[in-house]
C-alpha cells in the first residue's frame, strides 16, 4: 500500500480531537450499556464482568486490564499508536466516571440500548482506528491482522466480542446476554463495513 504524502497525515489536534471524541463517543455507549445490565466485547467486556461480579469501578478496572498490553502495542504497532491508545484508555476511563454524573436516563429501551449503545461504540472506535489509536487490549491485536494480513477488523472483533460475551452466561441472565449479542454485531458490523484496509489511508 503506497504511504501518503505529508500533507494527508492528520495533524496533532486533529489526533487530540479524535482522541477525546472517539472515546466519548464510546464511554456513552457504555453508560447505555450499563444502566440496560449489558456487556461489551474486548478488554471492556473484561471489565464489565469484573465490574458485575465485584461492584468495583468500570473505569478503573478497564485501565488496569489494559496495562499489560501496551509492551505489544509498543513492539508491533509503534511508539505513537501506543501512547495514543495510551490516551484514548485513560480519557475513556475518565468519560465513564464522569458521564453518570451529567447523563441520567429516566426510561432506556434494553433493545434500543444494545443498537444505539453498539453504534455509538463502533462509531467511537472507528475514529480511533483511523487515527492509529485504539482501546488497548484486544484492538491491538485485531488492528495487528488487519495490518499485517488484510483480515477485516470487524470480524475479528466481532468474534472475539460474541465469545467474551457468551461466557457472561455464568454472571447475567440469557435474555441480557442475547442483547450483548446484538450489541456486539453492531459494533462490528460497523468497522467491518467502514474499516477496510486501503480504504482509508490517511495516519
Amino acid at each position: 500500500m503506497q504511504a501518503p504524502s505529508p500533507s494527508l497525515k492528520h495533524k496533532p489536534y486533529e489526533d487530540i480531537q479524535a482522541l477525546v471524541t472517539g472515546s466519548l463517543f464510546v464511554a456513552f455507549g457504555v453508560l447505555m450499556f450499563g444502566h440496560t445490565g449489558l456487556l461489551t466485547g474486548g478488554t471492556a467486556g473484561l471489565a464489565f464482568l469484573a465490574h458485575y461480579a465485584s461492584g468495583w469501578n468500570f473505569g478503573a478496572l478497564f485501565f488496569i486490564i489494559n496495562l499489560p498490553f501496551y509492551g505489544l502495542a509498543y513492539k508491533r504497532m509503534g511508539k505513537a499508536f501506543t501512547l495514543k491508545t495510551f490516551s484514548a484508555v485513560g480519557l475513556l476511563s475518565v468519560w465513564t466516571n464522569v458521564l453518570p454524573s451529567v447523563v441520567q436516563f429516566e426510561q432506556l429501551n434494553p433493545w434500543f440500548s444494545a443498537v444505539m449503545g453498539g453504534l455509538l461504540m463502533g462509531a467511537g472506535m472507528l475514529i480511533l482506528f483511523r487515527h492509529r489509536a485504539s482501546l488497548g487490549g484486544l484492538n491491538v491485536l485485531v488492528l495487528y491482522c488487519q495490518e499485517r494480513f488484510g483480515w477485516r477488523a470487524g470480524k475479528i472483533q466481532m468474534a472475539i466480542d460474541c465469545s467474551i460475551v457468551l461466557c457472561s452466561l455464568a454472571l447475567v441472565d440469557w435474555h441480557s446476554v442475547l442483547l450483548s449479542v446484538l450489541g456486539a454485531v453492531m459494533v462490528n458490523q460497523t468497522l467491518a463495513i467502514n474499516h477496510r484496509a486501503g480504504r482509508y489511508i490517511t495516519l
